[in-house]
């Protein structure tokens, strides 16, 4: 809404940021917002550039920066207003040289503005560290919209709460106004109003995430013991039989005794789901080489295969794909290692933290088990340091097989082994 102060300026244009195109399209995003309040001022849409034509000549455009080397694609622009939204997304150098594109003749005077969420790893922190009370994490409610000055002087940024101030310490120097204005989900009346259970929804959220995007802390992390709890696994003797099976991979290729002294490790957990309940059936973690791998991969695949078949359980073997062609043809040649056998490559997507979150959520409430084995302690050990242990393989692969299970990638990794065969036989 913040644009349409300036629509019926003939010269004023906006745009507005998210860190890929595919936030700025997804269902209930910006694209779609602006769908719903646009076409009443009688805006045209351009679907493929993403932007907006108001009746007296003002744009407002959608955009993305999502590698550091798209900042150059806005050279020579002129843009009266700039918005980031989950500003936190993006790098300290995209925010700061994208000023240098917020200029317009207009009659607007340019302007930046951004919406974040409490994120205490990025350089927001930092940034709106005066804000923040930094031994609770919290907003200080009377600072909140208080405003401030900085100028950036010898690669360091330099506050005051006065400009005059900062220009008789830094001759020259040309102040910029910054401000943040706290706010939660209690603020938004209309979404609470249109839907309650929304509230409910950051409720559920393990006591890291709810911290955050709940209450609003800008300082809590994940401790050991808070994103995988030990005591949340209860350890059985053995799984009911049926059901159905994944054992996802994390490959590594890198041998203990060469390049590092503690090279990441090739982690295959086997998970399987009956009547809701998921049970953790084996840890494979290795730190080995390609060769090894490969040989130990290919093994444990066709017996893992053999076993289900036993017990009357489907069963699935997948592992993480990398973009690229050279990692396609990686995933067909496992696949053809393991014909018949439902076998592929699952693209990878998100943050590590936030793909296993959905396994955390039904850990906490009992829903995952572990069946009694010798790689038990290693991997109790491992969840229950995240994020501090020095690796992240094995719980990559828990949160992949848990995933997997779930039904959000496996139609997508069948249809790609499906398509990468096609291409292969047919070109």
């Amino acid at each position: 809404m913040e644009p349409l102060r300036h629509i019926n300026n003939p010269g004023f244009g906006a745009v507005i940021f998210r860190r890929t195109t595919k936030q700025v399209r997804e269902e209930g995003g910006l694209w779609d917002e602006s769908m719903d309040l646009y076409p009443g001022l009688r805006a045209q849409p351009n679907i493929v550039d993403l932007r907006w034509a108001f009746p007296k000549g003002a744009h407002i455009g959608f955009a993305h920066l999502e590698h550091e080397k798209n900042r150059t694609d806005w050279d020579g622009a002129q843009i009266a207003l700039l918005e980031f939204d989950q500003l936190e997304h993006f790098s300290e150098s995209m925010f700061f040289y994208m000023l240098i594109r917020n200029r317009s003749m207009c009659g607007v005077r340019p302007y930046v503005r951004g919406s974040c969420n409490p994120d205490p790893d990025s350089w927001l922190a930092s940034f709106l560290e005066w804000w923040i009370d930094q031994e609770t994490g919290f907003p200080i409610s009377e600072r909140s919209g208080a405003l401030r000055w900085f100028v950036r002087t010898g690669g360091r940024i330099a506050w005051s709460d006065s400009p005059d101030e900062l220009r008789e310490l830094y001759p020259r120097s040309m102040p910029k106004s910054v401000t943040f204005v706290s706010a939660n989900v209690y603020d938004n009346r209309i979404l609470l109003a249109r839907n309650p259970e929304y509230l409910a929804n950051l409720m559920a959220q393990g006591p890291v995430e709810r911290a955050r995007f709940l209450e609003g802390n800008w300082k809590v992390r994940p401790e050991a013991g808070k994103v995988f709890n030990r005591a949340w696994f209860p350890i059985v003797e053995a799984a009911p039989a049926g059901g159905e099976e994944c054992r996802r991979w994390d490959f590594a290729s890198t041998k203990k005794e060469l390049k590092k002294k503690d090279p990441d490790f090739t982690a295959g957990v086997k998970m399987r789901r009956v009547s809701g309940v998921y049970y953790v059936m084996d840890c494979y973690a290795e730190q080995e080489g390609p060769a090894e791998v490969e040989s130990d991969f290919v093994n444990t695949t066709r017996q893992d295969y053999q076993a289900a078949q036993a017990t009357g359980t489907r069963y699935r073997v997948r592992w993480e794909e990398e973009p690229g062609s050279a990692s396609k043809r990686e995933s067909l040649r496992l696949v053809r290692l393991l014909a018949g056998i439902d076998a592929g490559g699952v693209a990878s997507q998100g943050d590590k933290f936030e793909r296993a979150r959905a396994l955390a959520a039904q850990a906490r409430v009992g829903n995952v088990r572990l069946v009694r084995g010798s790689w038990n302690e290693i991997w109790l050990k491992h969840m229950h340091n995240q994020p501090d242990e020095a690796h992240d393989d094995i719980m990559d692969a828990s949160a992949g097989a848990f995933n997997d299970l779930t039904g959000g990638e496996v139609i997508e990794t069948q249809m790609q082994s499906r398509v990468v065969l096609s291409e292969e036989i047919f070109g």
